[in-house]
């Protein structure tokens, strides 16, 4: 919102009152710290769909406030201090572990797991730092598929492990999380997903929406299905992303015919 402050046109008569010092707390200090907090525009979550008959959300047209989505990040770990790159790679600690989707009848063993964080910048353009869970055999090469990334400003709105809760939890079809494992099986199948084995990532899903027939997931994103009106963190085919992700022999679902699946870069191929 532009905000509009019109001065009077005419002369004082007489000289102004002087003006009474502000402290913190009164009028003008609020005023001002509100305006430099704004809410956000959109509230991720917070509206559950109607369920369909196959159990995902209603489908629904995008909200006006998404169509061009640029959200903030809320900061789960400190930012990099200096603003360049950072990543790590280390053994899934038993506190992450225990708040991801891994338990013992998943396809791939605690100890094949690595737990990373990496730099990436905001849809705000501030630079964060996310975190991940992927197989241990692939971990090396992410960081440096996301330090392309970073060095691009290929801007993600959030990186975080996914919850147990959020695999049983009312469909909002609005969530962006760029994510990795995730214990679960392929989307209308019975067998494990690449996720499953933490050989996959979904990057940016609202800005990259899965489709098939008239399914979309995110269920509100169909805004994003029109590729040719180019938004911040869509992934298209030759850039940095897509050719990020080649390099290191990953295959993007951007170029199946059925499912499309945008957000999908794969280490099996599916």
């Amino acid at each position: 919102m532009i905000l509009l402050v019109v001065a009077g046109c005419g002369a004082p008569t007489s000289p102004a009152p002087p003006t009474t010092p502000q402290t913190p707390g009164t009028t003008t200090e609020t005023t001002r710290t509100t305006a430099q907090s704004p809410k956000p525009v959109w509230e991720v979550g917070r509206t559950p769909l109607p369920k369909r008959a196959d159990g995902f959300g209603e489908i629904r047209p995008t909200p006006p406030e998404l169509v061009n989505r640029a959200l903030p990040t809320k900061d789960i770990l400190p930012p990099p201090a200096d603003g360049r790159y950072r990543s790590t790679v280390a053994p899934v600690p038993a506190g992450v572990l225990a708040r991801s989707t891994w338990q013992a009848a998943c396809p791939v063993g605690k100890d094949d797991l690595r737990y990373l964080t990496m730099s990436f910048w905001g849809f705000d353009g501030r630079p964060h730092t996310g975190e991940m869970i992927v197989h241990a055999k692939v971990a090396e090469q992410v960081t440096g598929v996301f330090a392309k990334l970073y060095e691009a400003r290929f801007p993600l709105e959030e990186m975080r492990v996914t919850a147990p809760a959020e695999l049983t939890a009312p469909p909002t079809g609005d969530g962006n999380s760029t994510t990795a494992f995730v214990c679960r099986p392929a989307r209308g199948r019975t067998n494990w997903s690449a996720h499953a084995y933490g050989l996959a990532i979904d990057v940016n899903p609202f800005c990259n929406p899965y489709s098939k027939g008239e399914l979309v997931l995110p269920e509100l994103a169909s805004a994003y299905l029109d590729r040719g009106r180019v938004r911040p963190g869509m992934i298209r085919a030759g850039d940095t992303a897509e050719r990020a992700f080649a390099a290191i022999g990953w295959t993007w679902g951007g170029t199946w015919r059925s499912p499309q699946d945008l957000m999908h870069f794969s280490a099996t191929g599916s």
